[in-house]
């Protein structure tokens, strides 16, 4: 099993709920885990990343920023164990 993927989200955030669907469908069968994690609820995040929502990495690595671009998501995922 992989490290898992981390979601930096916004409560009530449209793209944030949108991007965090599409991920959780296609990880289904991968083994990889996703957490999400609403920025307003660290104030260190809150102030690193503001409205910049939503963020998707592996560890400290940014897969995604905004929307799902699921070809480079389909990319990082087909080079993962």
């Amino acid at each position: 099993m992989s490290e898992g993927l981390t979601l930096y989200t916004r409560t009530g955030c449209p793209l944030c709920e949108e991007m965090a669907a599409e991920v959780r469908a296609l990880i289904t069968a991968s083994g990889h885990a996703l957490t999400a994690i609403d920025v307003d609820t660290d104030p260190a995040l809150k102030a690193r990343y503001g409205w910049d929502v939503p963020l998707l990495f592996h560890g400290t690595t940014e897969i995604c920023r905004h929307y799902l671009d699921r070809a480079v998501f389909q990319d990082w995922l087909n080079g993962q164990p």
